[in-house]
């Protein structure tokens, strides 16, 4: 789940040297680890494919009870979202549909990567869940996918009823200069993920989830994003946790009144 943000770091200083088109392959390469994966390999644990097969998405859970809200979840930097099914088995006793997000060119989807790229498809994905299920719609967004959460679901604002930002940053730059403060990473980085401005203007509910003991994206960031959010806001500080280690130390009740802040407190 964690993004290598020190290793991409070290790309941007490698990056000096290089003319723009082999800085931007270079910063993809190191802050980008897709797993490529065939369809069928996805389908598992009662995950279907979204929207269908013909055109793959993401996967689809669905609870076994009445459905109160329908959230897509946007994984981080590596693998595919075949690896997050946790959240599907997380949300389903909370009434909540989850759609497994996938990005282009991870798992079986062809694309390009970089911010853009994976910022207009979620912005594509949120609109059509939208269409397709209705209202209430959460976005969920983990390290990396924090940041493509944020932008699309800013972009797509009138289609979103809340949103939860695990191990967020404020900006991938602050990151990256932590790594690496004597780096000019201010003008070496093309994705610029920030999420400050992004939702500077956002005001649906927003939930904040940073890990305490977090190396890769220290808790600060996250705690910065929060304090400069209008949006009516939640912290939660997951003691002890590290950035990959964070699930694990939550439970049922956790994800309960994640969800009831995002409903603005609905039942």
């Amino acid at each position: 789940m964690g993004i290598a943000v020190k290793t991409a770091a070290l790309a941007l200083w490698l990056g000096c040297l290089l003319p723009s088109p082999a800085l931007a392959a270079l910063q993809d390469q190191f802050l980008y680890f897709p797993a490529k994966a065939a369809l069928p390999e996805l389908l598992a644990g009662g995950l279907k494919a979204w929207p269908s097969s013909q055109d793959f998405k993401g996967l689809v859970a669905e609870p076994t009870g009445p459905v109160r809200a329908t959230a897509i979840v946007f994984h981080g930097n590596a693998g595919h979202a075949g690896h997050r099914s946790a959240y599907a088995a997380a949300l389903a006793p909370q009434g909540v549909r989850v759609i497994l997000a996938e990005y282009p060119g991870y798992g079986p989807r062809p694309g390009p990567l970089g911010e853009a790229s994976l910022v207009a498809d979620a912005e594509q994905i949120i609109a059509q869940a939208y269409r397709q299920y209705g209202a209430p719609l959460l976005v969920i967004g983990e390290s990396l996918g924090a940041g493509v959460a944020a932008a699309a679901a800013a972009r797509q604002r009138d289609k979103t009823a809340g949103l939860m930002l695990i191990t967020p940053w404020d900006t991938l730059q602050h990151v990256a200069g932590y790594h690496y403060p004597w780096l000019p990473v201010s003008w070496l980085l093309r994705d610029r993920y920030d999420s400050a401005a992004n939702l500077a203007r956002f005001d649906r509910p927003v939930v904040v989830v940073v890990a305490e003991r977090d190396s890769i994206v220290p808790a600060r960031f996250g705690v910065a994003l929060h304090d400069g959010l209008v949006a009516p806001r939640q912290l939660r500080v997951v003691p002890g946790a590290e950035h990959n280690d964070w699930f694990e130390r939550v439970d049922g009740g956790w994800w309960r009144d994640a969800v009831r802040f995002l409903l603005g407190g609905a039942d």
